[in-house]
C-alpha cells in the first residue's frame, strides 16, 4: 500500500502509528543518513543486538516522525545485515554438504544470495553498479566491470538505494515493511523500478511506502493507494485523526487520469491549456478550493470529466471542466453543463480578463492611484480597441466562419446508405456567403460599440485589440495589464465575486 499526501497531510504520524502499533515491523525513516562511516563490519553481533533494541525503543516515540537518534548507526547495520545474510548462507550450504545432504544442499543453492540479488536489482534499478564482499567483509563496489572501490564512495543515490535494497532483503519473512519517502535522492527512473522489483523478490512481506511521488502508485497498479488529505491533532482520548480516501488497485482509469486523481484534492477543474498558460493562475484565483489541471483541448476536458464521472468507484471525486466558448450553441451549452462541463461567458480564457466589467474595475483602482476619469479611460480603451478589431474586420470574419463552415460539411458527410449506393457525392458549401454573415454581424457590433459582444463571441485576441485596451488604462502593455488583474483579485472579493457570477452556476455547484 501506497500512502500519498502533500506535506503536512499526517503521512509521517500515521507512518509512525503504524509501526509502533506492530511488534516486529521494520522502518525505513524518510530523515534516514545515506552515507557510511566504512565499507567493513565494525560492529559485534552484541553490539548489534544493544543498538537494535535501543532503536527499536526510540522509533516507538513520537518524535521519531521528525528526529533520527542513530542515523549515523543504521547504514552500518544495514551492511552488517547484509554480510551476515550472505555469511548464513553460505554456512547453511557448507553444513548440508557436510553432512552429505547434497539434496538439501542443492534446493538451499536454489535461492539467491543476498549480493547477487541485490546486483540484479541494481540493474534492473537502471544503476549500473556491481556490489560484492571481498577479504576481512569489505564490501565494494565497481562500475560497468571497472575497478573496485569502497561502497563509501557510491554516489549519494545509489548508496540509498544499496541501503533500501539491503535491509528489504535481509529482513525476516513476513516482515512489515514501513518505507517513509524512498524518493529521497533518488530519481524515479530508479526508484520506481527499484520499488516494484523489491515487491517481487519479497511476496513473504507486506509494504507501505509512504510518498510525496504520485507516479510511483501509479508504476504499480496492483496496489492499493491512500490519499491522505490532512490530520487533525490530539484532543482527548481519540488522539489523531484523518482524512482518508482509499484507491483501490482495480480502478479502471489510464495512467495520466490517475495522477490526476492521485494528486489532487476532492474537487477537480479541468481547463483548457497548458500547464504555464494564462488560465491556470485565473482559475486557482476564482476557485481556490478546488485543483486546477489543465488539459490540451476541449476534447481532453471532455474526457476526462466524463471518465471520473462515469466511475462508479471514485464516488468521493467530483469532476467539473471548463471549455473556450467558440460560438457553441445554447443547446450545445446545456448539455455540456448537464455533464458538468461550463462554456466560458467569452470566446477563450484571455477574453475575461477584457471583460468590461473587470476593465471598470482596474481603471477605477488606477484613477485612485495616479489620478485621472476612470470613465474616460475606459472610453479611450473601448473606442480604441474597436479600432482595432474594425482594421481586423476581415480576418475576424472568416476565423469565426472556420466552425460554422466545418460543421455545415460535417452534416453534409455521406453515411453507409449513400456510400452503399456507389453514386457520386458532392459536397457544397458557399464560404463567401458565411463569411459575409458573419462579416456584417461583426460590422453591426463594431457600429454599436458592443464590446461585450464582441469579446464573447470573436477571437479578438488576434488583433490588437487587448493591446490598445491596455495601453489605454495606463499599462505598458498586455502582460503588465493582466498581471495588475490578478493582483485585483487577490486583494478585492468583490472583483473576484464579479468574475465568478460570469461562469453561470459553477461557482455554487463546486461548494454545493
Amino acid at each position: 500500500m501506497f500512502i500519498l499526501g502533500a506535506n503536512g497531510s499526517g503521512k509521517s504520524t500515521l507512518m509512525n502509528i503504524l509501526y509502533r502499533g506492530q511488534s516486529g515491523a521494520v522502518r525505513i525513516s524518510a530523515h534516514r543518513q545515506s552515507w557510511f562511516q566504512s565499507n567493513t563490519l565494525s560492529i559485534t553481533p552484541q553490539s548489534k543486538r544493544d543498538i537494535e533494541s535501543a532503536i527499536r525503543s526510540t522509533d516507538a516515540g513520537d518524535h521519531a516522525r521528525w528526529k533520527d537518534d542513530y542515523s549515523t548507526h543504521r547504514p552500518g547495520m544495514a551492511l552488517y545485515d547484509l554480510i551476515d545474510a550472505e555469511n548464513v548462507r553460505s554456512r547453511t550450504i557448507a553444513q548440508a554438504v557436510d553432512d552429505r545432504n547434497i539434496a538439501l544442499a542443492q534446493e538451499l543453492a536454489k535461492k539467491d544470495a543476498p549480493i547477487k540479488a541485490i546486483n540484479e536489482l541494481l540493474k534492473l534499478a537502471n544503476l549500473p553498479i556491481t556490489i560484492s564482499v571481498d577479504a576481512n567483509d569489505s564490501v565494494m563496489a565497481s562500475r560497468k566491470g571497472g575497478a573496485k572501490y569502497s561502497v563509501a564512495e557510491l554516489s549519494d543515490g545509489e548508496r540509498n538505494a544499496l541501503l533500501i535494497a539491503a535491509k528489504v532483503l535481509t529482513v525476516p519473512s513476513a516482515s512489515l515493511l514501513l518505507i517513509d519517502e524512498p524518493e529521497r535522492h533518488l530519481h524515479r527512473s530508479i526508484i520506481s523500478p527499484l520499488l516494484s522489483h523489491l515487491f517481487r523478490f519479497r511476496p513473504d512481506c507486506s509494504f507501505i511506502v509512504s510518498t510525496h511521488e504520485v507516479m510511483l502508485p501509479i508504476d504499480n497498479p496492483s496496489t492499493k493507494t491512500l490519499l491522505c488529505r490532512d490530520c487533525a491533532q490530539p484532543a482527548g482520548p481519540e488522539g489523531y485523526t484523518w482524512d482518508i480516501d482509499l484507491v483501490e488497485s482495480g480502478e479502471n482509469f489510464d495512467e495520466q487520469l490517475r495522477k490526476d486523481i492521485f494528486g489532487a484534492r476532492r474537487k477537480l477543474l479541468f481547463v483548457e491549456g497548458c500547464e504555464h498558460s494564462m488560465d491556470k493562475p485565473l482559475y486557482s484565483l476564482l476557485f481556490p478550493e478546488v485543483t486546477i489541471i489543465s488539459k490540451s483541448g476541449c476534447r481532453e476536458v471532455i474526457n476526462a470529466v466524463s471518465g471520473i464521472r462515469s466511475a462508479e468507484d471514485v464516488q468521493w471525486i467530483r469532476a467539473f471542466g471548463i471549455v473556450d466558448n467558440d460560438r457553441r450553441t445554447r443547446d450545445e451549452i446545456a448539455d455540456l453543463k448537464a455533464r458538468g462541463i461550463y462554456t466560458l461567458p467569452v470566446y477563450s480564457v484571455e477574453s475575461l480578463y477584457y471583460h468590461p466589467t473587470i476593465q471598470a474595475m482596474v481603471a477605477t483602482r488606477i484613477a485612485a492611484v495616479i489620478g485621472g476619469d476612470a470613465a474616460q479611460m475606459i472610453a479611450t480603451a473601448s473606442r480604441q480597441s474597436l479600432g482595432e478589431v474594425a482594421r481586423q474586420l476581415q480576418h475576424l470574419s472568416e476565423r469565426v466562419a472556420e466552425k460554422a463552415i466545418r460543421e455545415e460539411i460535417s452534416k453534409q458527410l455521406p453515411g453507409r446508405p449513400e456510400i452503399h449506393s456507389g453514386a457520386a457525392i458532392n459536397i457544397s458549401v458557399d464560404v463567401a456567403a458565411r463569411v459575409s454573415a458573419d462579416r456584417i454581424d461583426l460590422q453591426n457590433l463594431i457600429q454599436q460599440s458592443d464590446i461585450t459582444r464582441i469579446i464573447q463571441s470573436y477571437p479578438i485576441r488576434e488583433s490588437g485589440a487587448f493591446a490598445q485596451i491596455a495601453n489605454a488604462l495606463g499599462f505598458q502593455g498586455r502582460e503588465q495589464y493582466e498581471e495588475a488583474v490578478r493582483k485585483l483579485l487577490l486583494d478585492t472579493p468583490s472583483a473576484v465575486s464579479a468574475m465568478r457570477a460570469l461562469f453561470d452556476t459553477l461557482y455554487t455547484d463546486l461548494n454545493a
